[in-house]
C-alpha cells in the first residue's frame, strides 16, 4: 500500500514566484507519493475586485454568489493550478493538474447557510488518486467540485481547500497531512503552539484565540485527524525537513469508562 502524504499550499503564497519555487524543490527533496490541494485566495479577491464583484469572508471561508463561483473556478482550476503544476514540474515532479470535478474526483453537496455557492466535500475518488500516484504522477487539485442543477451542468461549488485537503488525506489513508504556508505554526496570545488536541479546537475558534483562515485551517485538521490521517501539522515549509517543525494536532484520547 503506498505511504501518501497530502501537503495543502495556502493560496496567499501562490503569488510569490520565489516562494513556489523554493517550495516546490523541497516538495521534491521531500521524496514520497504526493498529492498537493491549493488554494488561491488573493487571487480570486484580485478578480473579484477587478470585475466589481463583492468580497467578503465569515469564519474563513469565502461568500460565494454564482458570479462570485465563476471567478473562483476560472482561477483556481486555470492560472493558479497551472502555475503550481508548472513549478513541481520545474522541479522535477512528474505533476499533473486536476479539479475535483475531473473524473468526478470530488463530490459536494452545498454548505449550509448564507455563503452562497459553497460546498462541503461527501465523497472523494481515491481509486482515480491512487492510479495516478502508481503511474509516478503527483496529483494537484484545485478544490472545486461539481454542483447538480435540474436543467444541466452548473457553475461547480466553492469547497474550502483546508477541508478538500482534509477529505483527500482522510480518503487515501494518507501517512501525514501537512498544511503549508509562510507561517511557522499555530500561535495562541503571541506564543507558538507545538501540539494542540483536537479536543481544544472548538474552544480556542469560539473564544477567538484564532480565527478567520487559521480557525478553519484548524477546524480541517481536527477533522483530518478525527477521520484517522496518522500526523497533521501546520505551518511553514520546514515541515518537510523537520519532523518537530510546525504545530501537530493531536488525537484526543477516549474518556475512561466508568467501572
Amino acid at each position: 500500500m503506498l505511504k501518501v502524504r497530502v501537503v495543502k499550499i495556502g493560496g496567499n503564497e501562490l503569488d510569490r514566484p520565489e516562494w513556489v519555487a523554493r517550495c516546490a524543490r523541497a516538495l521534491r527533496a521531500a521524496g514520497g507519493s504526493l498529492v498537493v490541494v491549493h488554494g488561491g485566495g488573493q487571487a480570486v479577491s484580485a478578480w473579484s475586485r477587478r470585475l466589481g464583484l463583492p468580497v467578503e469572508q465569515r469564519d474563513g471561508l469565502r461568500v460565494t454568489p454564482p458570479d462570485v463561483a465563476q471567478v473562483v473556478e476560472m482561477v483556481l482550476a486555470g492560472p493558479m493550478n497551472r502555475l503550481l503544476v508548472s513549478a513541481l514540474r520545474i522541479a522535477g515532479l512528474d505533476a499533473i493538474g486536476l479539479s475535483g470535478v475531473d473524473g468526478g474526483l470530488l463530490a459536494a453537496r452545498p454548505l449550509a447557510g448564507s455563503l452562497g455557492h459553497v460546498g462541503e466535500v461527501t465523497e472523494v475518488r481515491a481509486s482515480l488518486l491512487h492510479s495516478l500516484l502508481l503511474a509516478g504522477l503527483t496529483p494537484v487539485i484545485a478544490p472545486i467540485a461539481p454542483a447538480e442543477a435540474a436543467d444541466g451542468p452548473a457553475t461547480p461549488l466553492n469547497v474550502n481547500a483546508d477541508a478538500a485537503a482534509a477529505a483527500v488525506a482522510a480518503a487515501l489513508g494518507a501517512q501525514e497531512l501537512l498544511f503549508i504556508s509562510d507561517v511557522a505554526g499555530v500561535g495562541i496570545d503571541g506564543v507558538p503552539q507545538a501540539a494542540i488536541p483536537t479536543a481544544d479546537v472548538a474552544a480556542l475558534v469560539e473564544l477567538g484565540a484564532v480565527s478567520g483562515g487559521m480557525a478553519a485551517k484548524l477546524r480541517a485538521a481536527a477533522h483530518a485527524v478525527e477521520a484517522g490521517v496518522r500526523a497533521v501539522r501546520i505551518g511553514d515549509l520546514d515541515m518537510l525537513e523537520s519532523v518537530t517543525a510546525g504545530t501537530r494536532l493531536l488525537a484526543t484520547p477516549p474518556a475512561p469508562q466508568p467501572a
